[in-house]
């Protein structure tokens, strides 16, 4: 007689984890590209930044050639074309995930670094680089200035490890 494996916990993959990821995505990618192409193609801010919000947030311009935080900076047509496929590659691999995705917060962070990467990606395609505009700081603190699509892959990364952490309540709200 032989036992059964344990598959109490494992993920069930549903059709709705598909679905909520790629809605999910597409909300982040469209936030992203419209709030870029408002400021870039709607506005001055090119020509007259950085444009206080708050005592402690500005909109400004700056071009980002590299990934996120500015690391791995590339200023040649390789660099460019190379952070391209890895980010659209990062995506796809993303999109297969979904399928396998545990719960809902995994699902919905899934789908926001799907939507963050390739939103930079087509800035890359568009410009040669990630155009960034969020600039938060405190005094002397500066935090690094961001778009929509790194919040969201901030966020998404979050809500995955969150997803992760908090399985028992988490596996109670399948996607």
């Amino acid at each position: 007689m032989t036992a059964e494996p344990d598959t109490t916990d494992a993920p069930v993959p549903t059709p709705g984890a598909v679905k909520l990821g790629l809605i999910t995505a597409v909300v982040i990618f469209l936030l992203d590209q419209i709030s870029k192409l408002w400021l870039i193609l709607g506005t001055e801010i090119r020509l007259t930044y950085p444009w206080p919000v708050t005592p402690f947030f500005d909109l400004t311009v700056v071009w980002n050639y590299g990934i996120s935080y500015g690391l791995f900076q590339q200023h040649s047509e390789l660099g460019r074309w190379a952070l391209t496929l890895f980010k659209l590659g990062a995506a796809v691999f993303l999109t297969f995930w979904l399928r396998k995705s545990a719960n809902r917060l995994e699902t919905v962070g899934i789908g926001m670094i799907i939507g963050g990467a390739i939103g930079n990606a087509l800035d890359r395609v568009l410009h040669g680089a990630v155009f960034d505009f969020a600039h938060f700081h405190v005094g002397d603190f500066s935090w690094y200035v961001f778009n929509i699509a790194d919040a969201g892959i901030v966020i998404g990364v979050g809500f995955m490890l969150l997803g992760q952490i908090l399985p028992a309540r988490a596996a109670a709200e399948k996607p």
